[in-house]
């Protein structure tokens, strides 16, 4: 669905709304805390600051505000009070505020303590492929531009694109149409127009691309046990490309 002013005013706030809670979390962030204490505050905040509502919580059974993948785990990571956070570890925190119906929706990576250098590149490479997806959006062009950009990015450092999952079109309902991957050849799939609302979400793998759902039905692993980096923007194409509207101040 195609927003027009009053409607992209709506996601401008849900968005800066999600993009808030990253920033407000990001002190919370160091080894010893569990990430369920992260999620607390986070469903605190949202709640009796925002005034909004966590998306999370109730959708499709999950019980939590945040996602929390540490390491090797690509996404969906459920939080938990005895996941205490160590130095060495990097976490995504994947967070989605409801505000007057409309959905904001965006992911950081963490670094937590003191990292190793082979992680840090992992995380700056996987920013790196959502801005180069972001640079590729402009009305005309095609969603597989976006993960065109991605692949290629990816996979000149030497990294690999999960594929069995992948950005959403987004709005009054959270996950819409369109799918959009983070791979594929440039110039095909669906056209982008002036109006959409979607995100763009990379999971980029130190090794294998293959992955692994665990039993809790959320969790999604690396097959091969080797870490995963993640970050996500919710965007509006307008006339000129994106506009980024989960844009966090350190990214201003």
């Amino acid at each position: 669905m195609l927003k027009n002013l009053e409607e992209l005013n709506g996601m401008r706030e849900a968005g800066r709304l999600a993009a808030e809670v990253l920033e407000m979390i990001s002190d919370h962030v160091r080894p010893g805390i569990s990430t369920g204490e992260l999620d607390k505050i986070c469903h605190d905040y949202i709640i009796e600051e925002q005034k909004a509502i966590p998306a999370n919580v109730g959708y499709r059974g999950f019980e939590k505000t945040l996602c929390t993948s540490i390491n090797q785990v690509i996404c969906h990571g459920i939080p938990d009070f005895n996941r205490i956070l160590k130095s060495g570890d990097i976490m995504n925190i994947d967070v989605t505020v409801i505000k007057d119906g409309w959905h904001g929706d965006t992911s950081k990576m963490f670094l937590v303590g003191k990292t190793q250098s082979h992680n840090e590149r992992l995380v700056k490479i996987t920013q790196e492929c959502l801005y180069k997806g972001i640079e590729a959006v402009r009305p005309g062009a095609r969603l597989g531009d976006i993960g065109h950009a991605i692949q290629v990015h990816a996979e000149k450092n030497h990294y690999s694109v999960v594929e069995e999952y992948c950005g959403h079109g987004i709005g009054k309902i959270y996950h819409d149409e369109p799918q959009v991957l983070h791979y594929g050849m440039a110039g095909t799939g669906l056209e982008i127009l002036e109006g959409m609302c979607f995100t763009i979400e990379p999971m980029i793998n130190l090794g294998s691309k293959s992955t692994k759902l665990l039993a809790d039905g959320w969790t999604v692993e690396t097959q091969d046990g080797r870490n995963s980096a993640q970050w996500e923007h919710t965007i509006y194409v307008n006339k000129d490309g994106a506009e980024i509207l989960t844009l966090r101040k350190e990214e201003r």
